[in-house]
């Protein structure tokens, strides 16, 4: 009890310690004016107040992840909490704010844009390809997986199918209507209802005296699990997530202030890190230790967790309104999927969005392809979006690092967290079975190699390009209220 407890504490000094030192080292200007301003469109680009702000930056970038995630990672014993907080802290939270506030000093554009920019037009058409594979694989993980929580919840009364067509049809109207008409709209009343059943649960962790293991020596994980490099990929959304990379973009079209964006983008990823302490804590102190834990994940998967887990703390009618909250985590992250997926194409192709048909171009392809991959082994897609979805946060925090040492900041905070996880992704693709299939030791050896080599290349790139003094954000001087 009292490593969770702690821990959870941590996370929320780590606010208003570490993340002011980040935004600090970004070094904000209040009087520049934002996307929201400059390049306003009435559809993707308007201001919204910082509050509606930061609830759709929380439902966008927690999916499942922060829920289900953390709930097989419980797992690998306590050890998942230091990487909860420690992910959150110093990983996860900086990867947020700074790929948020790099995007509203370059009009809101999304990662595939910023990597041309920092990393080279190579890696401009790698990522935007890479991007979109993943929010396709993100919005059709966030069909099933919601889907199957209805289903269960509904004991019958309905099919599946019915299910999934629902949610298709509610993505669909989403992904094509300006962000203020239902996302800016209803996402503070999701956002509430996500953060009041994680609070239940977390309460009932707490008051009922839950028997959550201590970290210690003899209880660091159990039955020595290799930790590396499976852990950190297992719990993604929580710790540190490449899908927020492609989240944050939407917002930062939607900050009013640059002041804003440690609330944004650091404190939303703070309060993402305290749902998956929550659901961690939950599973592996509800179901008798961690046999009892394997058995219930191999009967009814994390949504059988949740369920089970919602029903025990909060009872019939709190725990069908926890299961509601987590039910809205992948649906509204599942539906800026699509959006994101859509403007980074029309960002890509140079293609305006301001008619409904120039969207529909765009959206119609993506739901074709998504339904089709819902025909596809659920675990399967959940493999690939993990490497995936890891892999985008790497490009992400080099970019990051890239912007920083160009400014002459300090580009560690990014880098530190980029070269660890450099070697995790790589790691994982060697020695993983939808990968090369090498020994966990050569897998090892060859990520050390590859992340020596790209940090090597980082700095060459990185001193021609201060050399050449790259620009770092859009001119947008004649927009702004001050100098």
């Amino acid at each position: 009890m009292y490593t969770f407890i702690v821990g959870v504490i941590l996370l929320i000094v780590g606010y208003f310690t570490y993340g002011k030192f980040v935004e600090k080292v970004f070094g904000i200007k209040e009087g520049r004016t934002t996307p929201a301003y400059t390049h306003k469109d009435g559809v993707d680009y308007l201001p919204m107040s910082t509050t509606k702000n930061s609830l759709i930056q929380l439902l966008n970038i927690a999916g499942v992840g922060p829920v289900f995630g953390p709930i097989m990672g419980a797992l690998y014993g306590p050890v998942a909490f230091i990487w909860i907080v420690a992910g959150c802290i110093f990983a996860g939270a900086v990867h947020d704010y700074l790929t948020g506030m790099i995007s509203i000093r370059n009009r809101g554009a999304h990662l595939p844009e910023l990597a041309g920019k920092f990393l080279g037009n190579v890696m401009k058409h790698v990522v935007n390809a890479f991007a979109i594979l993943l929010l396709l694989l993100v919005g059709t993980v966030f069909v099933t997986s919601p889907a199957q929580l209805l289903y269960n919840l509904m004991d019958g009364w309905t099919t599946m199918g019915l299910i999934v067509g629902g949610i298709f049809l509610y993505y669909i109207l989403a992904t094509l209507l300006p962000i203020d008409k239902i996302i800016g709209r209803f996402y503070p009343f999701f956002g509430a209802l996500l953060l009041i059943s994680a609070v239940g649960v977390g309460v009932g962790l707490v008051v009922k005296g839950a028997p959550i293991p201590e970290l210690s020596l003899s209880n660091f994980h159990p039955d020595n699990a290799p930790i590396f490099p499976l852990l950190f990929l297992t719990i993604s959304c929580g710790a540190l997530s490449g899908f927020h990379a492609t989240q944050t973009p939407i917002i930062s079209r939607t900050t009013q202030s640059e002041k804003q964006g440690r609330k944004i983008f650091y404190g939303m990823m703070i309060a993402e890190g305290i749902i998956a302490m929550i659901w961690a804590a939950a599973a592996m102190s509800l179901f008798d230790g961690y046999g009892g834990l394997n058995e219930m994940l191999a009967a009814g998967g994390p949504a059988g967790i949740v369920s089970e887990a919602s029903t025990a703390m909060l009872g019939a009618i709190g725990g069908t309104l926890a299961i509601l909250g987590v039910i809205v985590l992948p649906i509204t992250s599942g539906d800026t999927a699509f959006r994101s997926a859509r403007m980074i194409i029309a960002d890509y192709f140079k293609y305006s969005q301001a008619k409904i048909t120039n969207r529909l171009w765009i959206a119609i392809p993506l739901f074709v392809i998504s339904f089709a991959l819902t025909k596809i082994d659920f675990t399967i897609l959940w493999r690939y979006f993990s490497w995936a979805n890891q892999s985008t946060a790497v490009i992400a925090l080099w970019v990051a690092a890239m912007y920083l040492f160009i400014a002459n900041k300090n580009y560690w905070i990014a880098m530190i967290p980029g070269i660890f996880m450099t070697a995790t992704v790589t790691s994982y693709i060697l020695n993983a079975q939808i990968g090369f299939g090498l020994s966990l030791t050569v897998a090892n050896i060859g990520a050390l190699i590859v992340t020596a080599g790209i940090t090597a290349l980082f700095f060459s790139a990185a001193k021609k390009a201060r050399a050449q003094n790259l620009p770092l954000e859009e001119d947008i001087s004649f927009y702004n209220k001050t100098a």
